[in-house]
């Protein structure tokens, strides 16, 4: 597993998410504000991309909220390694 990070504006945030959660090898996208983890995401590897984003909605919508209130976060992505062991 390996985890990224990426400093977002707040206004980018949401479309950003929607992007990792369509990638689908991502285990947990964890928002960070002011070195606190504010909303935490775990997503199900290998759930059709359709059944993970009606599952998000609420989450999104959350996400969609938290982004109004500040003007940048961290996004922290744990990815699955899709190579073979």
């Amino acid at each position: 597993m390996s985890t990224e990070k990426f400093s977002i504006s707040g206004e980018k945030v949401v479309g950003k998410v929607k992007d990792l959660i369509r990638q689908g090898n991502i285990r947990r996208v964890r928002l960070i504000h002011e070195g606190k983890a504010i909303i935490d995401i775990p997503l199900s590897v290998g759930a059709p991309v359709a059944a993970v984003g009606i599952l998000a909605a609420p989450l999104l919508a959350a996400v969609g909220a938290f982004a109004a209130l500040v003007t940048e976060c961290t996004i922290e992505v744990e990815k699955v390694d899709e190579s073979p062991a």
